[in-house]
């Protein structure tokens, strides 16, 4: 006689279950979910009970601030986004293989890509009328944080991650420089040792940033301990403050073009600068791209360079060091 196969209860839930779990994850509550999804707030509470019971744990811990997802919760709402982005994927290929529209492809930026990824993006779309574009700008943790959830096709970075499985195609060459006021005492050097900017005030992005990182790793294999000024949350301000006059800063030079060329910062003939390293197209490798984004990664691999601001008068020769990856 065979042996009854044990039932296996996750095979109970359904989707609409696991979206009550992503919109009360999102809320913070029951009433908010509910308004959300447009069903009454038992209705949310009979779907979460149902859940629960299938997962046999819970999933909310109940605070004052509202429902918080427990480790289940948040383990449950990750396989839920990858459902969720399935669902969409096959109802993209569908409308393809329908002609009901050549598709769409999400394409997320850091924010130092953002002084040229929209004239890159525009090209495409000028080439691919047909193809919906959506770009998403965030700091290097959100758009990690979005290529693992498979919100994003691509991601255009400085630094691909190690913490998923990732897909890499270099798209150009990305120059890292120190830049000053113009009124900065260093300003008139024709050359600067690294050991010089010791005494130096530093404005920082925040910990983590892909430029902040690389600037530690300059510093510390120089043995160098950098003065820290100030941090702060963007490129655009950490230009205003080195303006301002409250210090320099270490950051791509493709941020600060514009600015350079216009006079209102300059560049400091700093030896062993620029430390070149490389933007990135970068993937999931457990995002399946559809037609709208293989169209899009081969653009930004075959053609992508040619967006890159062009910043060789702003390099100066004498100092530079070796291309590194």
């Amino acid at each position: 006689m065979k042996e009854k196969l044990k039932h296996n209860p996750m095979r109970d839930v359904t989707l609409k279950q696991l979206r009550v779990l992503a919109a009360i994850a999102r809320t913070g509550r029951i009433t908010s979910a509910a308004n959300e999804l447009g069903v009454t707030p038992p209705a949310v509470t009979l779907q979460l009970q149902l859940l629960e019971e299938s997962a046999g744990v819970p999933l909310f811990d109940r605070t004052k601030r509202g429902l918080r997802p427990t480790d289940a919760g948040a383990y449950m709402l990750g396989i839920q986004a990858r459902i969720e982005a399935a669902l969409s994927e096959c109802s993209e290929s569908l409308r393809v293989m329908q002609g009901l529209g050549s598709g769409k492809v999400s394409v997320g930026v850091v924010s130092t890509a953002k002084y040229f990824a929209p004239r890159m993006l525009a090209a495409f779309a000028e080439a691919h009328p047909q193809i919906e574009v959506r770009l998403v700008v965030g700091n290097r943790e959100d758009t990690i944080a979005a290529l693992a959830q498979l919100d994003l096709d691509i991601a255009v970075m400085g630094r691909p991650p190690e913490s998923i499985e990732v897909e890499q195609q270099i798209i150009g060459d990305h120059p890292h420089v120190v830049i000053a006021s113009p009124n900065h005492r260093l300003a008139s050097r024709r050359r600067i040792a690294l050991q010089a900017l010791d005494n130096e005030k530093f404005l920082l992005r925040e910990a983590g940033s892909g430029t902040r990182t690389l600037m530690e790793r300059m510093f510390a294999k120089a043995e160098i301990v950098p003065q820290i000024g100030m941090e702060l949350g963007s490129n655009e301000t950490i230009k205003q403050a080195v303006m301002a006059g409250l210090g320099i800063a270490f950051i791509s030079a493709h941020t600060v073009a514009a600015e350079v060329e216009s006079g209102r910062l300059c560049v400091l003939p700093v030896e062993g600068l620029p430390i070149v390293r490389q933007w990135y197209a970068v993937r999931n490798q457990e995002k399946h791209l559809l037609p709208a984004g293989t169209a899009m990664w081969e653009f930004l691999v075959s053609k992508g360079s040619g967006f890159l601001p062009d910043v060789s008068a702003l390099i100066h020769p004498q100092t530079a060091s070796p291309r590194t990856r």
